[in-house]
């Protein structure tokens, strides 16, 4: 039974989202829906203590970055810096490669450290311009972002700084780089089958042409001083290498903890914060300020009177995206509560071959707590140690389980209740309807990927 309403939540919401309805609204009537069926008198205890401690803990690390990741899109977009790189990436790669451009540019700003809820505020703007401009649906960008930021940037390639790739490095003592040949080779699969996906479904739509009547379109507005290239370039450089710099910088000079006291009185108690988890955050945050004020200095004279209407319209958008997010991840926790999630979590551990349960494993508690991170954190909290066991009585590299288990990770956490397809259909002004098909067909290939390593890894030895 308890099993029964654990899915039952899961379905309702998802059907909810795919539906178009608010997932701010029912996504605490789907979890305290399961606790009643479950202990009508624990509902008050959990909401309070349970899932709204989780929303405004998801709030309070990052919303700053939804914030400004949005102004920082917002300004790329009305400052005509996404015009001019669209223009380029045009006569540079041709009208017909404008999904391969935008799945790179996705791709680039992940890869560089780019937190992939920013990147879906960053991209849209130029997503829109060059398919406006290419004559491709606008229902096709969704799965177009998804593709460059939601996956083999994200935990496949390895190095890559997103938190799904370095999850598992703590659980398995091995680093970011861990089984970097199948990482790359999983990279390449998932890039060559999601473009060739796809392009077949620009091809499909004919001439239906980029659509009229659609929300949340980046402003058409005629630039006062037309923007080279290489500058419009610069703001997304100084996210991406500051990003790096602020990280390095910011764990040498704080070390573990830091302490703050402004007056004498709160000298016997300061403000601390342990840095392991903010020098990340922090990190972004100071490279998303950066990029704003280089993208102001640099394009001041077409800014100056769009920039307050375009920073109320992003701090509308914020709002809605990280709300959306953070709701889904007190819903996430609840579901993780349930006896039924551990009725699920044991039901995993009678697949016998160590990879194949690994993968089978965080993807499912993925798909059900609608979050990669959260569901690879569940996953290796609770079974990392069976996990090592069957690695090393199997003689497979730890390696190998890490890249497997971040891969599993971004496979079906992007069910229609994920907070990143949320979000990202939220900032295009898009709904499930028209667009979540693509979207799931990404997950789908991102899922098979995951098996697909683990086969190359079987036939080949290859780390």
């Amino acid at each position: 039974m308890s099993f029964l309403i654990c899915l039952a939540a899961l379905f309702f919401l998802m059907g909810i989202a795919y539906r178009g309805f608010s997932v701010i609204l029912f996504a605490p009537v789907a979890a305290m829906g399961a606790v009643l069926l479950t202990d009508p008198a624990a509902v008050p205890v959990l909401f309070s203590g349970l899932f709204m401690e989780k929303l405004v803990g998801f709030l309070k690390l990052y919303f700053p970055v939804f914030l400004l990741g949005a102004v920082f899109g917002k300004l790329i977009e009305i400052s005509g810096f996404a015009r001019s790189i669209v223009g380029a990436v045009t006569g540079l790669l041709g009208e017909g490669r404008a999904i391969v451009a935008i799945v790179l540019v996705g791709a680039i700003l992940t890869y560089g450290g780019v937190s992939l809820f920013v990147a879906v505020f960053a991209v849209y703007p130029f997503a829109a311009e060059l398919f406006r401009r290419s004559n491709i649906p606008k229902r096709l960008i969704p799965g177009t972002i998804a593709l460059g930021a939601f996956t083999f940037t994200m935990d496949t390639l390895p190095g890559t700084p997103q938190i799904q790739n370095i999850i598992p490095a703590s659980f398995f003592k091995t680093d970011a780089y861990a089984a970097p040949w199948l990482g790359v080779i999983g990279a390449l699969f998932v890039f060559g089958v999601g473009v060739a996906y796809l392009e077949w479904r620009r091809r499909r739509a004919g001439d239906e042409g980029y659509g009229e009547g659609h929300t949340n379109e980046p402003q058409a507005v005629e630039d006062r001083v037309v923007i080279h290239p290489l500058v419009a370039l610069l703001p997304l450089l100084v996210v991406g290498i500051g990003n790096r710099l602020l990280l390095a910088w910011i764990t040498a000079s704080y070390g573990e903890q830091a302490s703050a006291a402004l007056t004498p009185e709160m000298a016997a108690h300061p403000v601390t914060v342990p840095i392991k988890t903010v020098a990340a955050i922090w990190a972004v945050q100071g490279a998303l300020l950066l990029g704003i004020v280089a993208t102001v200095i640099l394009g001041f004279r077409n800014l100056a009177e769009r920039f307050s209407e375009g920073s109320k319209a992003a701090v509308a958008g914020a709002l809605l995206a990280g709300m959306n997010t953070a709701t889904e991840y007190g819903f996430g926790a609840v579901i993780a509560a349930l006896p039924g999630f551990k009725v699920i979590s044991d039901a995993l551990s009678a697949i016998p071959n160590p990879l194949i349960n690994e993968a089978v494993t965080v993807n499912v508690l993925a798909g059900v707590t609608g979050s990669a991170s959260g569901g690879l954190s569940i996953a290796l909290a609770a079974l990392s140690g069976r996990f090592i066991e069957a690695a090393q009585a199997a003689g497979i590299p730890l390696e190998v389980m890490h890249r497997v288990a971040s891969m599993a990770s971004g496979g079906m956490d992007t069910l229609p209740h994920n907070g990143a397809v949320i979000t990202l259909l939220a900032v295009t002004g898009l709904t499930h309807r028209q667009s979540y098909g693509d979207i799931f067909a990404i997950t789908i290939i991102k899922t098979v990927a995951v098996f697909f390593v683990i086969g190359v890894y079987y036939l080949t030895g290859l780390v």
